[in-house]
């Protein structure tokens, strides 16, 4: 991902991270994948392959796409989280838009 593609994804996940739109950490993402609030889900690359495979089921089941950024915590500020979903299509598919215009990353 070049700084300026990466730059504008990071931008966006905050954007909806301050909108309000943006769930994060493993259990707020998960509660509201389940009470299908979730129109994306967006895990960090660096998750481990369970979390990965458990979230691609759980996705899969509901209909819900799922895509695989880098450093999504930091993109959120907040550090530690590996997971979030986005809660409103409107920012779910800007969020697709920049990664369609990125092919080294997505999932």
């Amino acid at each position: 991902m070049n700084d300026s593609s990466g730059a504008a994804l990071r931008g966006a996940l905050g954007l909806a991270m301050k909108a309000g739109r943006l769930r994060s950490g493993n259990l707020a993402a998960e509660t509201a994948l389940k009470n299908g609030r979730a129109q994306l889900a967006v895990i960090d690359c660096e998750a481990s392959d369970n979390t990965k495979k458990h979230w691609s089921d759980m996705c899969r089941a509901r209909g819900v796409p799922m895509v695989e950024v880098p450093q999504l915590g930091r993109a959120i500020g907040r550090e530690s989280h590996m997971t979030a979903v986005i809660t409103d299509s409107a920012f779910a598919g800007m969020i697709l838009n920049k990664l369609n215009k990125n092919p080294d990353f997505g999932g």
